[in-house]
């Protein structure tokens, strides 16, 4: 039997939508933009709002890059599967369940869940709220010590 965990971010606009948001955004200002400038010549207006587009779109190409981030965590018969994608990076770990023990977050240093066997310590739970982090380490406390006892 298998259970499977995935934690990810909570984005409310998937990275299609904010090109599409984006798209309208920079209509919208250009068109005023240009229309100031060709009614009454007041180019600032336009340069201002070339200004704009180009900060705003930095920050949707960041936040479109890091939407679909997330750590998916199977825990399978012969192993125990830690994945992290970020970005463009995607990170596995695996882990033997019958020794891996998950150690409560260390509020001092970071409130992250980590897992440790045999000397590999991955750390999970980054992308989501301390409440799902609480849940997700009980359960997989539960769910491990269920596969001890049933060596």
């Amino acid at each position: 039997m298998t259970r499977e965990w995935t934690l990810q971010r909570n984005c409310s606009l998937a990275p299609r939508q904010v090109a599409l948001a984006y798209a309208m955004l920079c209509a919208f200002s250009l068109t005023v933009g240009l229309a100031l400038l060709v009614l009454h010549g007041i180019w600032v207006v336009l340069a201002f709002s070339l200004l704009e587009l180009a900060l705003v779109g930095l920050a949707l190409i960041v936040y479109a890059r890091h939407a679909l981030d997330r750590e998916h965590i199977l825990l399978a018969d012969t192993c125990l599967l830690v994945e992290c994608v970020q970005a463009d990076r995607c990170r596995q770990a695996r882990l033997d369940p019958l020794w891996t023990r998950v150690l409560a977050p260390d509020e001092r240093r970071r409130p992250l869940i980590r897992l440790e066997s045999r000397g590999d310590q991955v750390e999970i739970g980054r992308f989501v709220s301390e409440a799902r982090r609480c849940q997700v380490e009980r359960e997989l406390r539960q769910a491990l010590r269920g596969r001890s006892a049933m060596q």
